[in-house]
């Protein structure tokens, strides 16, 4: 059994591939030569015009709008080099889509996670590299290791970085109780307290922020969730600080900026000062307005990549 090829190779599709050409300056190597077009009736064509044979290839990803063809170019792809003998593929997956839907939440639905975890597997990738699953669980989808990256330490070094001499002056609020274990990891980064919004989601995509637990008065507010998709539960959260808990300005900070619907119109209209993003999920020129910053995630790509060729533990970098 091949444990790793004889050398690294990095290629990418079309998701993202400013992210794929940032890891593979940072490991020092070119990136792979291959083609990700399509026929004239809409099907995905893949060239790999570079030899694999016996390589520990690494495909990088996003499944972002539009996810399915992004899906589809990402599967493709490993088959292609699956049968072009590479000893070992990874699939690098900064967002992985479809994530969201991990469980049935009423009759009849489908559990489309696990059937995308599948189609990954069955295409012949042999371990999957990723950040910030949207529910941790989802590791177990699949039959092959999956190392899940955290975002959160980048998110907290920017902040810390900016504000240490402030940070008294600081609380880091849960937008809702499902990011409570991130925001309070992202607190003690910080040295900062916790504040966290319950609120009451009345149909997807639509929350009502109903009341604020814990002290924000007077304070500046930090939201940290792991996705902002259409941005109502950011946004409805910042209006809550400053209206019902009397915060005096507030920053956001997210993993992924998937920024759908209107999302751009709602972030520029509410009362959140910055908006802090990694590039997991490449953003048309036309979603970065003022108040976004970008903050790079191929360093920390990048090292994963060099331990898992280098079979070395990935854990240190998930602290």
């Amino acid at each position: 059994m091949n444990f790793h090829g004889k050398e690294i190779k990095i290629f990418t599709a079309n998701s993202n591939k400013p992210v794929a050409k940032q890891i593979a300056e940072c490991l020092g190597v070119p990136l792979g030569k291959s083609d990700v077009g399509r026929f004239s009736d809409g099907e995905i064509a893949v060239s790999v015009l570079e030899s694999v044979r016996g390589s520990d290839a690494f495909i990088i990803q996003s499944l972002s709008a539009p996810v399915n063809d992004h899906l589809m170019e990402l599967l493709i792809m490993i088959d292609a080099f699956k049968r072009a003998s590479a000893a070992r593929i990874t699939a690098v997956i900064p967002y992985l889509g479809y994530a969201r839907q991990d469980r049935k939440s009423k009759a009849r639905d489908p559990i489309s996670a696990k059937l995308v975890a599948d189609l990954i597997t069955v295409s012949g990738a042999d371990r999957v590299l990723t950040m910030d699953l949207h529910a941790p669980q989802i590791q177990g989808f699949f039959n092959i290791p999956v190392d899940n990256l955290l975002g959160m330490p980048i998110l907290a070094k920017y902040f810390k970085d900016n504000n240490d001499a402030q940070k008294d002056e600081y609380v880091v609020v849960s937008p809702d109780l499902g990011s409570v274990t991130r925001a309070r990891s992202f607190a003690q980064r910080i040295d900062s307290p916790i504040a966290i919004i319950d609120k009451r989601r009345q149909k997807a995509n639509v929350s009502e922020v109903m009341n604020i637990i814990g002290d924000v008065k007077g304070k500046k507010v930090i939201l940290v969730d792991d996705m902002i998709d259409t941005a109502g539960t950011i946004c409805n959260a910042a209006v809550a600080v400053m209206e019902k808990g009397g915060a005096t300005e507030v920053y956001a900070c997210a993993t992924h900026g998937v920024l759908s619907g209107p999302a751009i119109e709602r972030i520029q209209a509410s009362p959140i000062k910055e908006l802090v993003l990694l590039d997991t999920i490449q953003l048309p020129p036309s979603k970065l307005i003022d108040k976004i910053k970008i903050l790079p995630v191929a360093p920390v790509f990048a090292e994963a990549i060099e331990r898992i060729y280098s079979d070395k533990p990935v854990s240190t970098l998930f602290v």
